[in-house]
């Protein structure tokens, strides 16, 4: 029979833990060095256990694991240098590529900025010609306010807020009377529907057959004897 499948969980017991690292670094070990002597590859292997002693494996000999390490450590330094020139080069592409846009953007916003005088000057004339039309001191309407002390605006501020209060109240009793006639409409057309009746008859055959005399015409007697 084959071997069950070990589930791969910490060991509680302390006993068995100790004696599967003590086998399973062996084995580690031997695996170790077989790839060394049948690949000819360089191997370093470094393993603590759970007491901090070490257990280590080189290729060849002592020296061997600190050119191991060395290499690793050049090699892990050339490959951080060609991502760094990786990332580099993505962002000058995607700086070459939203160049063009950025460009058009400030133009777009160069050609808003020259219309800006123009629509200051006509929103001032617009401004004036609504103050004047409506004799609203200007205040009113945003302007004039720089020289107005703190006061003054706070009571601006009042005043605004009691117009705007009156404005909305205004506003929902006309909604309110609109819903009320419309509602009323609605009852009255409801209630003429009612009153009319619900069975009519055709005006033609009310004028061939009245309702009180189904047989106009009576039939003749017939006696036989």
């Amino acid at each position: 029979m084959g071997r069950g499948k070990v589930e791969l969980k910490r060991i509680e017991n302390k006993i068995s833990r100790q004696v599967t690292f003590s086998k399973r670094r062996s084995g580690l070990l031997k695996k170790a060095h077989e790839i060394s002597v049948l690949c000819d590859a360089e191997v370093a292997l470094i393993v603590f256990s759970t007491k901090g002693k070490l257990f280590e494996y080189a290729s060849t000999d002592s020296s061997s694991m600190e050119r191991i390490l060395e290499r690793y450590e050049r090699y892990c330094y050339a490959e951080r240098q060609v991502v760094a020139a990786d990332s580099e080069s993505q962002q000058e592409t995607c700086w070459a590529m939203e160049y063009p846009k950025l460009v058009s953007k400030l133009e777009v916003l160069q050609r808003n900025m020259s219309l800006l005088p123009d629509l200051s000057s006509a929103y001032d004339k617009f401004s004036r010609k609504l103050r004047d039309q409506t004799s609203v001191p200007g205040h009113y309407v945003g302007e004039d306010v720089d020289s107005m002390s703190l006061r003054e605006l706070q009571h601006l501020e009042q005043q605004l807020d009691i117009a705007l209060k009156r404005i909305r109240g205004k506003k929902n009793q006309l909604m309110h009377e609109s819903i009320s006639q419309l509602q009323k409409k609605m009852k009255e057309n409801d209630k003429k529907e009612q009153e009319q009746p619900m069975n009519q008859q055709n005006p033609s055959q009310a004028l061939l057959l009245p309702a009180s005399n189904p047989h106009p015409f009576p039939f003749p007697s017939l006696s036989i004897g």
